[in-house]
């Protein structure tokens, strides 16, 4: 019976007119976990439609779980990291279904200017998943040790995206 109302409960969002990006004036938030190398926190966004397929927002990552080298931890600076950025959501350029959007983008943060790929499904029209990879382009510095590489190196999220 269990697997009969899962399965029900999945074919019931396939049917869902969810859309992913509605163009100027939609508002986004999704909050989820950051993964990295010796690293794993909380991420949260928010994003805000400009246009057909633009949209500016607002990253923060915070580590929560961390490597200690030799008995030391790092301090908040190395564990919190904010970015702007901007988004193009090209779902509509590759024909996707109204409820996916693919969103490349650029972002700059207090570590590093970089970019990230990000993919959006909404089950409905107030929720969704998300994933995101980020990566650095450009590291404010280039010699970068030990928690210095928290937050300014690839980067993967996956979590809940909202409607607003």
């Amino acid at each position: 019976m269990k697997k009969v109302c899962t399965l029900l409960a999945l074919c019931a969002c396939l049917f869902v007119q969810a859309q992913a990006y509605k163009g100027k004036g939609d508002l986004k938030a999704q909050v989820g976990l950051n993964t990295q190398d010796h690293g794993t926190g909380i991420f949260a966004s928010a994003d805000y439609g400009m246009g057909e397929n633009i949209s500016f927002g607002v990253t923060s990552n915070y580590l929560l779980n961390t490597v200690e080298v030799d008995g030391e931890g790092p301090k908040f600076k190395d564990r919190f990291d904010l970015k702007v950025r901007f988004n193009a959501n090209i779902g509509n350029v590759f024909k996707l279904d109204k409820s996916m959007d693919i969103y490349p983008g650029l972002d700059l943060g207090l570590k590093n200017f970089g970019g990230h790929l990000g993919f959006r499904y909404f089950f409905t029209d107030g929720f969704g998943v998300f994933a995101e990879a980020n990566t650095p382009f450009a590291k404010y510095d280039s010699n970068v040790e030990g928690f210095e590489k928290y937050n300014n190196q690839f980067v993967f999220n996956i979590g809940a995206s909202f409607n607003l």
